[in-house]
């Protein structure tokens, strides 16, 4: 009778080897972060444009300030004026 027990548990621990799932293989997790990677270097390749458009846009906005404040504005009037002959 033991060797009867003995052999059904083997058989079941055979039975549970065979029909357990093989290791997961490290490809998948390599292409993940093959993507990962791609991704973060798409993020940083859109920071860099924004920083720069931005940058680009306060220059605009700083120049655009200086010609409309008041001394720059009448110099730039006077001259325009001399240049027509009023």
């Amino acid at each position: 009778m033991l060797d009867r027990i003995i052999g059904l548990r083997r058989a079941r621990r055979r039975a549970e080897e065979g029909s357990k799932p093989a290791p997961a293989t490290t490809e998948p997790l390599q292409a993940l972060e093959r993507r990962v990677a791609e991704l973060e270097a798409m993020v940083e390749g859109l920071q860099d444009a924004v920083h720069r458009e931005i940058t680009r846009t306060n220059r605009d906005i700083e120049q655009l300030r200086k010609q409309v404040e008041p001394g720059e504005m009448s110099r730039a009037l006077n001259k325009e004026a001399r240049k027509r002959g009023l």
